[in-house]
């Protein structure tokens, strides 16, 4: 049976070890589950994780454990008191399962209580033992009351008062039931643990001992119990001796002093104990073992080093190896389960198969010799048939008949004594039948005697019944036995031709069922589960990490938690819209299509997807978006103050794609290196026609095809000049492709020219220009005129008085002298450095210089509108937001995603397959993809059918289809928002 939970030379040996830990801090603190919690410790470059599980054990680790999408209430407490203490003590309370942790000192001290028996406890502690946050609330006894507020009991603990006396031994012996074993009878009066008291007794020849005496039949015990003493009786026969055997006991308990007493001083190596099992296979193959991990020891006792077993440095490694290796022996077992169930099924098949083979043979056998002995008994077979016959034509009723044969019986008559049974209802009579030729084969010669011992037992003819039919003759009834032979041989024949095939067929299907199961083992532990797959998420067409919380709690998560300066918010203002994230860790714009994308996203997953309707979303920068809400008004969970400027992007089509993203091996990396990547806008164009051509051309003529919106849209025209970027509203529609634009009329007033031509951003790196109609073009051309004359002439007034120009422009208005004085009063002292690094602070750009202004480049009305921006957007206060841990990847995120792929090749070593739903066009080249509308199917039965497609694909490769199939249903169809409508070439064949 595996082992659970720490017992007291584990805590001993734990405790003594990790006195190392001593002086670090605490850098954060996370839950896994409502038992388990990790605290890193850091001590200059040295990084330590500690984990806490309640009731179990408590060790250092370094398996990278899943944690908690949102930290728990009891967390966020430990975070609040612990965070940034250094850690001064860890000590065992007495010689009980109780450990203190103290961080800090003083006053300042906080201690965590962790419980190791029973259904086990963390307490949080101040300085004086006084709770303050606990696990599992609960009273004992009616005194002791374990909450809040309440004083923690410290001497509630077992106290080390060394090792009992001889007279406390003899009485928890004689306490004992009969029948018990000596280590059930030591346990209350030893502190050490199973595993040690078993270990000094085997040292001293008293394992396996029990307590004499006659087990008592007492009513009172339950089933259960008597049959244990029972079993514990028959195999723990050596009886303890209280006379000669006591002094070898109290030696035993010695060793055991000495062995506690050495754990406290200096740390312990580590051993799991592993039990050896056979691996399931096939007949034929070759034997191959496995290793199930059992229990974990920080010695290695004498009742187990029969056992195989590993070594380690250190008890807290084997402790952590052990527990992280669990998971991974889980699905071991699993698969080991599973190739077992696949062989039973196929030796139940050949079972099946030889049984019917040899019933149909004995069959044979069995009607070859009642013809045989019909045959040879004719002429008896037609008297026993003419007497019964002549009964039944004389109108004898069948009770006289079984009277008549009865009484021929007595009186010994060879015909009546052959008749065993009379079953007149169906027309038959049952005769013993034996070979009369049987005397000649025992007087047969040596040589003939030799020739039958030749033959097999099977061709002697032994006495037996036969059922012959009324209604026919001898030679009728035995050609009768011969004819249900030959349909017998017949249908063995045709058994042996069909059962052959299903045992192939079966054999087939248990290898790949063996091959699958391995692969999909194998995948399973390779397979990593990234941080950010507890979200909705994909990887944009140019290599940018896009991510959207599945709820309130994960719109908040992600913004508080996830979201650096950096990073692109997008939302939509509609009901139930997903807090979109680019990330962003290199810096830099974000490309526009991936903005397009990550709208598509946002609006997706909100009440748009079942209504069907097509809305447009947004985009800011990080510092735009906080939780401050106004003065009077408050911000639920999950929302957000959006201070400043909205980019809104162009209506987002609801259209999604369901793809898989393959995991590359480091070899491959560089393989696919740059396949997502920021596309100029030629190359966007032809690989979009490349696209649309090679999908029409891989179709059947007849078969309906539903194209990507992007291979439908026209070619927009060169224009470096034109501002990227203008909110614009814009109006698509769907039936004639018409668009239609309107500018935002705020946003046209204060920076767009009245008469430029409408821009509007499709999702490519340059904008959309949209010109106006011919009679528009008319009337734009004499307002451009008209614009024209007026300047000319005031050029002409200005010409005659230029001097006059600057104090003109150096006269101040009302009010203005005032607040300049005030102004140089306060910024007398500053140098130009100085306001130039105040300026560079802020991010703005301020006052240029001459120089700076004519600088003209395809960036400068960006960089402008950004300065702009700056001005304008409040920024959020320092820590408004909580620091990222050190598991929030950053600048690691690109090569993270440059080891994913979707578009795989044959020479690519795969590792696993992660499946992706995203907005379709960001799965323009990706291998396998289908597209997802809202519609009225189940997502899981359109998630199956896209597996089933990408399966049949022709292209799809062995390694492929393994890691496709590994993939579990509920993580495949997990982010498809709704109700959906399936599109894909070749569905039909598949659905056939």
């Amino acid at each position: 049976m595996t082992k659970t939970r720490f017992n007291t030379y584990d805590v001993v040996c734990s405790v003594t070890e990790l006195q190392k830990l001593i002086g670090m801090r605490v850098n954060q603190i996370y839950d896994i589950d409502n038992k388990t919690y990790l605290i890193r410790l850091a001590r200059n470059e040295e990084k330590v994780v500690l984990l806490l599980e309640s009731g179990l054990r408590f060790h250092t680790t370094s398996f990278e454990w899943p944690k908690n999408m949102a930290p728990s209430g009891f967390t966020m407490k430990l975070r609040k008191h612990l965070k940034n203490k250094r850690l001064e003590s860890l000590q065992q309370l007495g010689v009980d399962r109780i450990v203190d942790f103290q961080f800090g000192s003083g006053e300042a001290a906080y201690h965590i209580v962790l419980e190791l028996y029973d259904r086990g406890n963390i307490l949080l502690t101040d300085c004086d033992l006084r709770i303050l946050n606990i696990l599992r609330p609960h009273v004992e006894g009616e005194e002791l009351r374990f909450a809040v507020r309440e004083k923690y009991p410290r001497d509630r603990a077992k106290q080390d008062n060394g090792p009992p006396s001889m007279e406390q031994i003899k009485d928890a012996i004689q306490k004992a039931h009969p029948g018990d074993t000596l280590r059930t009878a030591l346990n209350p009066v030893l502190e050490y643990g199973a595993s040690v008291i078993d270990h000094v007794l085997h040292k001293h020849g008293l394992f396996g001992s029990r307590i004499g005496g006659e087990i008592p039949n007492d009513p009172a015990l339950p089933k259960k119990v008597k049959k244990k003493q029972k079993n514990l009786a028959k195999e723990f026969s050596k009886v303890f001796d209280m006379e000669t055997d006591l002094a070898s006991l109290m030696s035993a308990i010695n060793d055991a002093e000495s062995m506690l007493r050495a754990a406290q001083k200096e740390p312990s190596p580590g051993y799991i104990i592993q039990k050896k099992e056979l691996k399931p296979a096939k007949e034929g193959e070759k034997e191959e073992y496995y290793f199930t991990n059992l229990e974990y020891q920080p010695y290695l006792y004498n009742q187990y080093q029969a056992e195989p077993y590993k070594q380690f440095d250190s008890f807290t490694t084997a402790v952590d190896e052990f527990y992280s290796s669990l998971e991974s022996q889980k699905i071991d077992l699993k698969a080991f389960a599973q190739e077992r169930e696949a062989l039973k099924k196929l030796s139940n098949v050949k079972t099946d198969h030889a049984k019917r083979i040899e019933e149909l043979t004995k069959v044979q056998l069995g009607d070859r010799k009642k013809a045989e002995l019909i045959t040879r008994n004719q002429d008896l077979v037609d008297k026993a048939l003419l007497a019964i016959q002549s009964a039944l034509a004389s109108q004898m009723s069948w009770t006289d008949i079984q009277d008549l044969v009865k009484a021929a019986q007595a009186n010994k008559d060879p015909v009546a004594s052959c008749i065993r049974q009379l079953k007149l209802e169906i027309n038959h009579i049952s005769l013993y039948l034996a070979d009369p030729y049987a005397f000649l084969d025992e007087g047969n010669s040596d040589e003939d005697e030799e020739a039958s011992d030749r033959e097999d037992d099977e061709e002697k003819l032994e006495p037996m019944v036969v059922d012959v039919d009324l209604a026919l003759t001898a030679f009728a009834n035995a050609r009768r036995y011969y004819d249900q032979r030959r349909f017998a041989a017949r249908k063995e024949q045709k058994t042996i031709e069909s059962s052959s095939k299903a045992l192939k067929n079966a054999e087939r299907k248990t290898i790949q069922t063996l091959k699958d199961v391995r692969t999909q083992t194998t995948i399973s532990k390779v397979r990593k589960v990234y941080w950010f797959e507890k979200f909705y998420w994909f990887v944009s067409s140019e290599n940018y990490l896009v991510i959207g919380g599945r709820d309130q709690q994960q719109n908040e998560l992600i913004v508080k938690r996830y979201m650096r300066p950096t990073d692109i918010y997008v939302h939509a203002e509609i009901q139930g819209a997903s807090s979109v994230i680019i990330k962003n860790p290199a810096g830099g714009e974000i490309p526009p299509k991936t903005l397009l994308e990550a709208g598509t996203m946002a609006i997706s997953y909100s009440v748009a997807w079942d209504a069907k309707v097509v809305t447009s979303a947004y985009w800011v920068r990080s510092e735009q978006v906080s939780k401050t809400a106004p003065t009077g008004e408050y911000l639920t969970t999950g929302s957000f103050m959006i201070r400043g400027r909205k980019n809104f992007l162009p209506p987002c089509h609801l259209v999604l794609g369901l793809s898989f993203l393959f995991k590359l091996e480091d070899s491959s990396v560089e393989r696919h290196r740059g396949e997502r990547r920021v596309r100029t806008f030629e190359e966007e164009s032809v690989a979009s026609k490349d696209e649309v051509k090679s999908e029409i051309s891989d179709q059947p003529v007849d078969q309906e095809i539903e194209l990507d919106e992007d291979g439908a849209e026209e070619e927009p025209e060169k224009d470096s000049g034109v501002p990227q970027f203008p909110d614009t509203h814009v109006k698509v529609e769907h039936d004639t492709g018409k668009v239609s634009v309107k500018a935002d009329p705020i946003l046209q007033r204060l920076t767009s020219a009245p008469d430029a031509d409408s821009v509007v951003f499709l999702g490519d790196e340059k904008p959309y220009i949209i010109q106006p109609s011919a009679p528009r073009i008319k009337q734009i051309s004499k307002s451009k005129q008209k614009a024209k004359d007026k300047e000319q002439k005031a050029k002409q007034k200005q010409a005659p008085a230029p001097k006059e120009e600057p104090q003109k422009a150096g006269q101040l208005k009302r009010g203005q002298r005032a607040k300049m004085r005030k102004i140089k009063e306060k910024y007398k002292d500053q140098d130009d450095d100085d306001r130039k690094l105040i300026m560079e602070i802020l991010k703005s750009a301020g006052n240029r210089k001459p120089d700076e202004e004519t600088k003209e480049d395809d960036d400068a009305a960006a960089d402008k509108g950004k300065a702009s921006f700056s001005k304008r957007t409040p920024r959020l206060k320092p820590g408004e937001f909580e620091e990222l841990g050190d598991d929030t990847p950053a600048a690691a995120d690109l090569d993270m995603l440059d080891g994913l792929t979707g578009q795989p090749v044959d020479e690519d070593e795969l590792l696993f397959a992660i499946p992706v739903v995203a907005p379709y066009q960001s799965l323009h080249n990706y291998k396998y993809k289908v597209k997802l509308t809202p519609g009225t199917g189940k997502r899981g039965k359109a998630s199956k059918m896209a597996l089933q497609i990408f399966l049949k694909d022709k292209q799809c490769s062995p390694r492929e289809k393994d890691l496709l199939k590994a993939v579990k249903d509920e993580v495949l169809a997990r982010n498809i928002p709704g109700k959906v409508k399936l599109s894909a070439p070749q569905m039909q064949k598949v659905r056939k």
